[in-house]
């Protein structure tokens, strides 16, 4: 249970964000018990986010949903682009720290799309300008981020060899392949590529979570093969980490 002070604003929070989590819509009562919430809090929450479009009622089900109001604040969330911003900074130090380029990404289906490119003094021009969509499954990003997804998404985003792009001729070509270095990022918690995207680069990842432990984004760093930094991997993770505290609001 919480201690917060604005007890109202926190249980109206947690429905919401207890609705995000769902499959679909649910009842009052699950709500309650879900959240240890008396029921007729959360029917009187439920009526209030229901007048302001947070909330849609389904009467026939007895059971209520996400609203457009609810969807709406996503729509917000990506045109403040929060990521970037918050990450642009952590992605400044990061470089100063290893002397290295410096990359955030997001997962978009089965690719990785650049958001942030910070450029080491000196170091060669990367393919991972902004805006830039690479296969997740070679890209030490795109691996973080999906050993974070449940088995059975990876494998809805990797159904066949087809799904399987090459660059080099280097990386998984199948879904057994894939699935073990998955398991092996998820062990560790830091995921690499070497020439699998550029012959004769590497990269060390780790995914950015949300406040549901869902892979946001993911902060990696790019070196010459064979060259990788003292200490990449624990500044790389904390980099990750320290967006993942700033994203989700809490300490």
């Amino acid at each position: 249970m919480t201690d917060s002070k604005v007890p109202a604003a926190d249980a109206t929070l947690r429905i919401l964000s207890h609705l995000a989590t769902q499959r679909g819509p649910v009842a009052a009562a699950s709500i309650a018990a879900a959240l240890e919430l008396p029921r007729s809090t959360v029917y009187h929450l439920l009526a209030v986010l229901q007048e302001r479009g947070f909330v849609v009622h389904l009467p026939e089900a007895r059971r209520y949903g996400l609203g457009v109001a609810a969807f709406e604040l996503s729509g917000g969330f990506a045109r403040q682009q929060p990521l970037s911003r918050l990450g642009h900074p952590l992605l400044a130090e990061l470089v100063d720290r290893v002397g290295e380029s410096a990359h955030l990404a997001v997962l978009h289906g089965r690719d990785v799309l650049y958001l942030v490119e910070e450029r080491a003094p000196r170091r060669p021009h990367l393919v991972t300008d902004v805006g830039v969509r690479l296969p997740a499954h070679l890209t030490a990003s795109g691996r973080a981020m999906l050993a974070r997804l449940p088995r059975q998404q990876v494998r809805a985003l990797f159904p066949d060899a087809a799904a399987f792009v090459d660059r080099t001729g280097v990386g998984p070509s199948r879904y057994r392949e894939l699935r073990s270095l998955l398991d092996a990022v998820g062990a560790g918690g830091i995921a690499t590529e070497d020439g699998e995207v550029t012959e004769g680069m590497a990269s060390v990842a780790a995914a950015v979570t949300d406040h549901v432990g869902w892979p946001a984004a993911a902060i990696a760093v790019t070196f010459p093969s064979g060259h990788e930094p003292s200490g990449l991997a624990g500044d790389v993770s904390a980099a990750a980490s320290e967006l993942s505290r700033r994203i989700s609001g809490r300490s």
